[in-house]
């Protein structure tokens, strides 16, 4: 019913070229991921910790570099000097939204340490959040 192709195809495949750029296992990219949210997440606690200094910040920003820096295989995080412009509600908005993306990528890699610093973490930035209710 279909007749053989005969000739060989115009087209060209890679088949014998792979070598020409480098290839990562779906692991390394995810540590990649991982590793870029969680020291986005630590720029952002700095920011928090110029604006109000805490043990509990102080803390995380130690374990979250510890994280990155075992992700990046020993290569130490930079580290932000100085505060922005934006305040404490909308950095805390900002760090539970990476927070949460650093979650599903460690969740996605089996990584049970950076998980629960990240749920952890969405935790602190949501309380954070909440409006400090008035007492009656």
């Amino acid at each position: 019913m279909y007749e053989p192709i005969r000739s060989k195809s115009v087209h060209r495949t890679m088949a014998g070229t792979t070598s020409n750029f480098p290839h990562r296992s779906r692991e390394e990219e995810l540590d990649i991921q991982l590793a870029g949210h969680l020291a986005a997440l630590l720029a952002v606690t700095d920011e928090l910790r110029a604006l109000a200094p805490s043990t509990d910040l102080d803390t995380a920003a130690e374990q979250l570099a510890a994280q990155v820096s075992r992700l990046r295989g020993g290569r130490a995080p930079l580290r932000a000097s100085t505060a922005t412009a934006d305040g404490a509600p909308t950095l805390h908005q900002r760090a539970h939204a990476l927070a949460g993306r650093a979650l599903v990528v460690a969740a996605s890699r089996a990584d049970t340490a950076a998980a629960i610093l990240a749920a952890e973490r969405m935790d602190a930035h949501a309380a954070a959040q909440e409006p400090v209710s008035a007492a009656h």
